[in-house]
């Protein structure tokens, strides 16, 4: 009877300890961030507006509209998207202080489907951003459809509020999120599972709630229309261009080269996401 008592005891020992390591399991998993470090835009008050820079063509203002109106369910944020301020030279893209600007044109065969650039200053406040979508890839048949055009639009405007991504395994199952690596944004191919990458999930809002839990004394953001003044140093940066993106921090499951740092100097940095094509 003692023996088989003991063996009780452990047994139901040995099911508690399974019961904790998967209950860590799970608790580590729910509370999982996918913020892009600690990089956000100073603002005095949720919800904020994010002006976006409208510089792309009759073919992607949809697609600008759909991701603008996606990320604008935030309950901490809203973007609204005004006159583009790259009119001089749209292929460069050059940077707004205080809003994102959003650019497409044929940037070559260079293997990226989009770019999404921020540049911030040594207390992590976001002061400006750029997205590039590269035409050379989207005028093709394969990257041509509507899921492609949203997923990558969806996901590099991301980037620029300060998400990360969810996954970065091109063969996993869709998570349902534009933050999700994939071979298959609509989810129908019979590759990556069922679900639609091409929006943001409730994770993504979950995460910009607890990005911009705080706020600040003051703002980087434009909260005014674009004018010349607004425009700040390091015109010369070409982001469509990956010598302009310094140092590679992290590469995609494929070994291609997926965050890249640039220190400017003066307490400021430049960060670049980049998405390769499949």
């Amino acid at each position: 009877m003692l023996l088989q008592g003991a063996g009780s005891l452990k047994a139901k020992a040995l099911g508690l300890l399974v019961l904790l390591l998967f209950s860590g399991v799970f608790v580590m998993n729910a509370s999982a961030s996918h913020s892009w470090g600690n990089y956000h835009w100073a603002r005095t008050a949720n919800p904020f507006t994010l002006q976006i820079g409208d510089n792309v063509s009759s073919q992607w203002d949809a697609y600008l509209g759909t991701t603008s109106g996606d990320w604008s369910q935030s309950t901490v944020l809203d973007t609204n998207i005004v006159a583009g301020g790259t009119t001089t030279d749209v292929r460069k893209c050059r940077a707004t202080s205080g809003r994102v600007e959003v650019c497409n044109a044929k940037y070559g065969n260079n293997g990226w489907l989009g770019v999404a650039s921020i540049w911030a200053n040594s207390d992590s406040h976001i002061t400006k951003g750029t997205v590039k979508v590269n035409d050379t890839y989207f005028n093709t048949s394969k990257y041509n459809p509507s899921a492609w055009r949203n997923f990558v639009m969806c996901q590099e405007v991301g980037h620029t509020l300060g998400l990360d991504h969810q996954n970065e395994n091109f063969n996993d199952f869709n998570l349902g999120t534009c933050m999700d690596y994939t071979s298959d944004p609509t989810g129908t191919a019979g590759t990556n599972g069922t679900l639609d990458n091409e929006h943001p999930n409730q994770h993504d809002y979950d995460e910009l709630g607890i990005i911009y839990t705080h706020t600040d004394s003051f703002t980087t953001l434009l909260n005014r229309l674009f004018s010349v003044s607004a425009r700040v140093s390091n015109r010369d940066i070409d982001t469509a261009n990956p010598k302009e993106w310094g140092k590679e921090i992290r590469k995609d499951r494929k070994g291609r080269g997926a965050f890249y740092e640039r220190d400017l100097g003066k307490s400021e940095k430049l960060f670049t996401f980049v998405v390769w094509a499949d």
